[in-house]
């Protein structure tokens, strides 16, 4: 069923322009560009020659040629839109792939909702038994799904040499340590980082391990061919995306001593990356800047946040921020503020 989608995609595919937009992304990562915000857009628009459906969310989750459709949907929209945004595919199976390793059972949306699934905690009590036991199988839970959604996407590139080049693969959604460990232990995490302190450091310990496993298990499927990846169709220095919603829970101390560490050691181990949160992130983004090897910023709402404070500890320290609403960027740069080329914003 997706031969004549892929025929279609491989079709629309100029490589000239694919390579010219991808090298404009690398001057952004790597500070060259001219423009004080940096608005990709590719030179042509190339609208489909066959109607492509739209594929909810839950049909893809159990169908791996559904979940193919649905990621590839998204390259074709890109070159219909002549939008800047780099060909790119994941396995799309939502926040709870490590929490599922671990036991935690999988909570599916209701079909209407069209939205990933998240994942039930597990009863607080059994969280000491998951640490004794260490390292859990990596093809548990949904982990078995990703590696041979991986597989599959391979498989389906292998005869379209344009898709092969051009449409990358970026890793799937393993969330950062912490946003783990709140989806495994739930709102007791909140009263137990002060109550038992070092069950959570273990536990976080333990989920830094498994991520680096599993990461490292993912890049035999999807090698780091050079110092970029892409995520979420931008690209950035480094090889992973962490995840700190649950740091906006957090005060700065807790930060430094319940998130820094583990994702530091994650940002050294897989070349560095880039940090996303959602809420507010303006009381431990300085703490976080201090991290080796964090090169970008993915921020979701400015508008929770004090902008100063987010500028001067991303763009004056040479880390990007990702994805900025365009009014907010262009609002900073009318009141004076240098981005320093700093800033990415998707084209309006």
């Amino acid at each position: 069923m997706l031969e004549k989608y892929l025929e279609d995609l491989e079709k629309r595919i100029d490589p000239f322009v694919e390579e010219k937009l991808f090298n404009e992304w690398k001057d952004f990562c790597d500070g060259r560009i001219k423009s004080e915000i940096f608005s990709p857009r590719r030179e042509n628009k190339r609208p489909p020659t066959i109607e492509w459906p739209e594929t909810s969310i839950n049909s893809a989750l159990n169908n791996y040629e559904l979940m193919a459709l649905q990621q590839l949907k998204t390259c074709s929209d890109a070159l219909r839109d002549g939008k800047g945004m780099l060909l790119n595919v994941r396995c799309n199976y939502g926040t709870s792939i490590l929490p599922t390793l671990f036991g935690a059972e999988l909570f599916v949306m209701e079909e209407k909702l069209n939205t990933l699934p998240t994942s039930k905690p597990i009863v607080v009590h059994t969280i000491e038994e998951i640490v004794k036991k260490g390292i859990p199988d990596l093809t548990n839970g949904l982990g078995k799904r990703v590696f041979e959604m991986a597989n599959r996407f391979h498989g389906l590139f292998d005869n379209y040499p344009r898709i092969k080049r051009h449409v990358r693969i970026f890793h799937p959604d393993l969330q950062g340590p912490m946003d783990v460990c709140e989806l495994l232990y739930g709102s007791d995490l909140f009263v137990d980082l002060l109550i038992q302190p070092e069950l959570l450091r273990h536990l976080l310990n333990l989920i830094t391990e498994t991520y680096i496993a599993f990461m490292k298990k993912w890049e035999l499927l999807v090698p780091f061919n050079d110092a970029y990846s892409t995520h979420w169709s931008m690209l950035h220095r480094g090889h992973i995306m962490l995840r700190d919603d649950s740091a906006m829970n957090l005060s700065p101390e807790m930060f430094d001593e319940f998130i820094r560490p583990y994702d530091q050691r994650l940002l050294s181990v897989f070349g560095g990356g880039a940090i996303h949160f959602c809420g507010r992130g303006d009381h431990f983004i300085e703490s976080a800047s201090r991290m080796e090897k964090l090169y970008a910023i993915h921020m979701s709402q400015p508008e929770l946040n004090n902008l100063e404070t987010i500028f001067h500890n991303t763009v004056d320290k040479n880390i990007k921020l990702l994805s900025l609403r365009r009014e907010v960027a262009e609002e900073a740069v009318r009141a004076g503020r240098d981005l320093r080329k700093s800033v990415h914003c998707w084209d309006s």
